[in-house]
C-alpha cells in the first residue's frame, strides 16, 4: 500500500508518513502498539485520536511511543487547517480501530472532527481496519457501508478477523486484526 521509495535496511519506512486514524471501540488500547511498530520500522505517525477513542486511550500514550503530538480536536491551536496537512502529507491514511460509527461517516462523506475531514482531504491510500461487535459487523447496514468505502471511495478494508470478541457473545467476526498484521497491510 505504501508508495516505493529506497529504504534503509534498519528503518525500511524512514520517511514515511503514515496518519493513524483511532476511533472509539475497545480494540483502540491495540493501536497503541501499531504505533510504537510503525515508529521502529522509520515511519513517521500522526496520530489523530477521535472524542470516543479518547474515552479508551489517551494521547499521551500515542505521543510517548510516536514522539509526535497526537491530535484530537479539528479546531486547535494548531490552526484552522490542520486536516488539509495531515492528508497532503500522509503517504497512507490507516483508520484502526474503524468502527460501525466511523465507516458509516466515511461512507457519506461527513467531515465533522478531525479524522473525516481529513479523510476527506487526503489524496493517500486510506485503509480501514474494522473493529466491532459481531452483530454489528453483520447487519446489512454496516455491510452496505464497507463496500461503499471499498468501491467508490477505493478503500482498501483489512480485517476484520474472527476469534473472541470483548464484547458480546463468544467469537465470530468483528476482531481487529493484530498490530503486526495491520503493519502487514499497510
Amino acid at each position: 500500500m505504501l508508495p516505493g521509495r529506497v529504504l534503509h535496511p534498519r528503518r525500511p519506512w524512514e520517511g514515511r508518513r503514515i496518519v493513524l486514524g483511532v476511533t472509539g471501540g475497545i480494540a483502540a488500547y491495540k493501536i497503541v502498539q501499531l504505533a510504537r511498530d510503525l515508529t521502529r520500522l522509520g515511519a513517521e505517525v500522526d496520530t489523530i485520536l477521535t472524542a470516543g477513542a479518547q474515552r479508551f486511550v489517551q494521547p499521551l500514550s500515542f505521543e510517548g511511543v510516536t514522539g509526535r503530538s497526537a491530535a484530537t480536536e479539528l479546531f486547535s491551536a494548531e490552526g484552522a487547517a490542520l486536516h488539509i496537512k495531515l492528508g497532503s502529507e500522509a503517504d497512507v491514511v490507516c483508520v484502526a480501530p474503524a468502527t460501525a460509527d466511523l465507516i458509516a461517516r466515511a461512507a457519506q462523506g461527513r467531515a465533522d472532527d478531525l479524522l473525516t475531514t481529513t479523510l476527506l482531504a487526503t489524496r493517500a491510500p486510506v485503509l480501514i481496519c474494522p473493529a466491532m461487535n459481531d452483530r454489528m459487523y453483520s447487519h446489512p447496514q454496516t455491510q452496505a457501508n464497507l463496500r461503499h468505502v471499498s468501491e467508490v471511495l477505493s478503500y482498501r478494508v483489512a480485517g476484520p478477523g474472527t476469534g473472541p470478541l470483548a464484547v458480546g457473545e463468544g467469537s465470530g467476526p468483528g476482531r481487529i486484526l493484530e498490530p503486526h498484521e495491520i503493519v502487514e497491510e499497510i
